[in-house]
């Protein structure tokens, strides 16, 4: 339906003194025009609109709001502009198509964006920029019919007190309202529905970034900084994420600001799109500091046996806990101060009580291998962070690009919708985009997954981040750099690391309860037995000491979020998207699987293989079935449509077509109501098929679906089309079946004959036929009731209600469906079932990790526990206990990133 326009394209001399708008046009119209039309979403009555006199109508811009229509495999922007040229005099800086249309209007400037590719949030982002300082909040506006209904929405609300602007997008529904407190926004709400509208916040009031946090090393340090930081009345809201090492703050302070605050918990801070070298210099200077406090330590070991005073012995011990210990003191400084009860707290008290009874080398000790564990835990958790910052190198920062006969370097930033770039052999393609010249192979890999390159040539879609093998290709960009696919991809990834699993929120809460209860325990053991007359308060302090550095539960809270980002990291440089942790661990229960049959476990493009007519002609039924399916998106209708054209048959008129959910078509031909469809809908019409019903069972059980033409009293005629099944469908559900799920099961319309031919060829344990959309439904239920935890793989848009129903639910070839990325659990990026195999048995390798990372955290700590009483366990055996288990969870779980298929 790319016939849908919102601007008229006539042409004829009468309509130069005069426009003709259609559906919801965002041409701004000046106040003094009388008599316009609202505007209407109705394409028929795209010449009722009253004309408006050019004269008054000087520097207009002629675009609607996007219009835009998802298919299967790519999304379609409609052109929204017209190509009526107005007269040279009186067409003054009218811009059509223009991303940033200036439109004057009553001495009011006022910027709109027409046909932008760019999502709503950028809308948001830069009108929020040019705002005036002060408070900002940002709104969804509902029930404005034309651009003049924002202008009125502007001026009204300018009128409120302490309002400094307002900036309102028609195209984009959203309004920006700068003000000088808070308290100006109140009225807002109520004035909008005096004028007839609705409006919504969208929370965007303050200023919301994303930082890169340097130095936590647990997630407790997450916690502190988060505690920290909510202390600040200029913090409305912060969220610490230690797996991605990320913070997303929202502040009216200025990022300087933001930056020391945490700088005085003892971590780094860095606006996320500052991607320099910090972090290895700042481990090169941890490194000299504790090679150095270690020397110390050791001169002081060494010196208490060779005569060396005691005194100067301490002094060395001192130096070195001064040293090691500065960061995790300070840190826990500011925890206590925020009331957090991390590991620096634990640590701090451990080595300052050893210090206060006299035990400097056990503190010293304490400090220094804390410092270590923490360096190397960094390091260790560095490599599951870098698994996603590695996609973002993917593709190139500049393009070349074609401008007039000149081609010029550009940074992707600046390339926009529609501009043409070169690719030489061997280059990454900068942005996605279709190309309009040249042919090669390109090797897709780091979308997909596939290993094999994919042949391209001119009309195909290719995707920044991947690379041209051979060929030089000239490329109509179709996406901005920031919503590319591969851009998509690491967002979503992202997101997906900063969800918590259903284990890691389950653990995050026991570790809150267990670390004060252990705390509390502590004290009690330092003071309560010595006072009862149990031994001397000495030995019991030191006890009480161990047993501070036991209670942090760091190895049990790192244990889950590790492995999640690691599998997550793994299955993305696959081709797959995992949406999060609780679908990871979904995916690792799954004990039965549902495939739709068309373009799933079929290539979905199926051929015509017979055709027989009855009483009419070959070309007469193709003729009288192109009519009918013309208008239907059925891969079978399709396919009729595609051959019928291909012999260059004619339709008919046509009227009143309608659609029979389940069993065909019909429409007005010539008067009489002719259908297409199967076999249960002539049957339920009472029409004779004696002559053709043995036929087209016959045609069945050879795995043909049949189309049978007629009206409700006779049969015309019989088209059969018949699908081949995908090279990759029989290994898939191999490789599925030798990781231990069972029950592989097809779904699908088609009929019995056709559902056994093709459940026999790609060997699935069940099969239902005959289904309508809803029946899909029943039967994920029944497998549910049989007990089994089911995922559903579709296209992420036909089988929408399958996929809500299971468990789980996997879209294939998502990298050419928006859709399919932003709603499914799990998305092949690849179209086909080769990575499914490798999904399930990474998904189940990340659950055996994870309780192995759970069950080693808790039995060390038990073990330590109970070693404290006898007085076998030592300050520092607790820390090397804690740190070091911490440590092997982290590695442990970094296997999961070389798990290979």
């Amino acid at each position: 339906m790319m016939a849908d326009k919102c601007c008229n394209s006539n042409n004829d001399a009468e309509n130069t003194e005069k426009r003709t708008d259609s559906c919801c046009s965002s041409t701004n119209l000046d106040i003094k025009q009388e008599n316009t039309s609202s505007c209407t979403s109705n394409k028929d009555s795209v010449n009722s609109f009253n004309s408006i006199p050019v004269l008054i109508q000087t520097e207009t811009s002629c675009c609607s709001s996007n219009t835009s229509k998802e298919t299967d495999k790519d999304l379609e922007k409609i052109c929204c502009c017209s190509s009526t040229p107005l007269p040279e005099k009186k067409q003054e800086n009218n811009n059509c198509c223009s991303s940033k249309t200036t439109i004057k209007e009553d001495e009011t400037l006022v910027k709109t964006s027409c046909c932008s590719g760019s999502n709503e949030q950028q809308t948001i982002e830069k009108i929020s920029n040019s705002l005036p300082s002060g408070e900002k909040m940002a709104y969804k506006v509902h029930g404005m019919d034309c651009p003049a209904c924002a202008k009125t929405i502007e001026k009204s609300l300018s009128t409120l007190k302490d309002i400094a602007e307002v900036k309102v997008n028609y195209s984009t529904a959203k309004m920006q309202v700068a003000a000088s407190n808070l308290d100006a926004f109140i009225p807002i709400e109520s004035e909008i529905k005096k004028l007839g509208y609705s409006v919504e916040p969208l929370n965007q009031k303050g200023n919301i970034k994303t930082f890169e946090i340097e130095g936590m090393d647990c997630g407790s340090c997450a916690k502190s900084i988060e505690n920290h930081l909510n202390t600040l009345s200029s913090v409305k809201n912060v969220s610490v994420n230690f797996s991605t090492g990320k913070m997303k703050i929202e502040h009216t302070d200025r990022v300087e600001d933001i930056i020391s605050e945490v700088s005085k918990i003892g971590y780094k801070a860095s606006l996320q799109s500052n991607k320099n070298s910090i972090q290895t210099n700042k481990n090169k200077n941890d490194n000299g500091l504790i090679t150095l406090s270690g020397v110390l330590i050791a001169l002081g070991f060494i010196g208490s046996f060779n005569g060396i005073s005691p005194i100067m012995s301490t002094i060395l011990y001192a130096i070195a806990m001064v040293i090691s210990g500065f960061k995790p003191f300070k840190s826990a400084f500011y925890a206590i101060k925020s009331r957090s009860l991390d590991m620096n707290v634990l640590m701090s008290a451990a080595a300052i009580g050893a210090a206060l009874i006299g035990e400097w080398l056990e503190g010293a000790t304490v400090v220094w291998l804390f410092a270590i564990g923490n360096l190397l835990q960094t390091k260790s958790i560095e490599r599951t962070r870098n698994s996603i910052r590695n996609l973002m190198d993917l593709a190139p920062p500049e393009a070349w690009v074609s401008v007039g006969s000149e081609i010029i370097k550009k940074p992707v930033e600046e390339i926009t919708v529609g501009d043409i770039i070169i690719v030489k052999p061997g280059d990454k393609i900068p942005l996605d985009g279709e190309i309009i010249q040249g042919e090669s192979s390109v090797n897709q890999a780091p979308i997909t997954g596939e290993s094999i390159p994919v042949d391209k040539e001119i009309g195909d879609t290719v995707y920044a981040g991947t690379i041209n093998e051979n060929g030089s290709l000239e490329i109509k960009v179709t996406k901005l750099v920031e919503d590319t696919t591969i851009s998509k991809i690491i967002h979503l990834v992202e997101e997906a690391q900063e969800q918590k699993a259903p284990t890691e929120a389950f653990v995050d809460k026991f570790a809150s309860i267990y670390t004060p209860i252990v705390f509390i325990l502590a004290l009690a053991i330092m003071v309560l037995p010595s006072l009862l007359g149990f031994g001397t308060w000495g030995d019991w302090f030191y006890k009480g000491l161990e047993l501070l550095v036991v209670a942090c539960p760091c190895a049990l809270v790192i244990s889950t979020p590790v492995a999640i980002v690691s599998a997550i990291g793994n299955a993305a440089k696959n081709g797959v998207l995992i949406k999060g942790g609780t679908f990871l661990e979904k995916a690792g229960a799954i004990t039965a699987i549902s495939f739709d049959k068309t373009g799933t476990l079929t290539e979905g493009k199926p051929k015509v293989s017979e055709i027989k007519a009855l009483n009419i002609s070959e070309e007469e039924l193709l003729s009288f079935a192109l009519t009918l399916e013309e208008y239907s998106t059925h891969p079978i209708a399709k396919t009729i449509v595609g051959y019928a054209n291909e012999k260059g048959i004619q339709p008919k008129n046509g009227e009143l077509f309608k659609s029979i959910v389940g069993k065909g078509v019909q429409a007005t031909i010539q008067g009489d109501i002719i259908y297409a469809g199967n076999l249960k809908l002539f049957e339920e019409m009472n029409v004779s098929l004696e002559e053709v019903k043995k036929h087209v069972q016959d045609i069945q059980s050879n795995g043909k679906t049949v189309v049978i033409i007629g009206t409700n009293h006779q049969v015309m005629g019989m088209i059969a089309v018949s699908d081949t099944i995908r090279d990759t469908t029989v290994s898939a559900l191999k490789g599925l079946k030798q990781i231990g799920i069972n029950q592989t099961v097809m779904l699908t319309g088609d009929n019995e004959g056709t559902a056994k031919m093709i459940a026999s060829e790609a060997n699935v344990t069940r099969y239902f036929s005959d289904l309508l959309p809803e029946d899909k439904v029943d039967a994920i239920k029944k497998l549910q009731n049989e007990g089994h935890k089911v995922a559903m793989v579709g296209d992420g848009i036909n089988d929408a209600p399958a996929l809500a129903t299971a468990d789980l639910g996997i879209a294939m070839g998502g990298a050419g469906t928006d859709t399919a990325m932003e709603t499914a659990d799990i998305v092949l990026m690849a179209d086909n079932l080769d990575k499914l195999p490798h999904t399930m048995r990474l998904s189940r390798k990340a659950l055996t990790i994870i309780k192995q990372n759970i069950w080693f955290s808790v039995i060390i700590k038990v073990v330590a526990l109970v070693l404290i009483f006898p007085g076998w366990l030592t300050l520092w055996m607790a820390v090397l206990s804690d740190t070091g288990a911490a440590l092997i969870v982290i590695l442990n779980a970094l296997r999961l990133l070389k798990f290979k298929e």
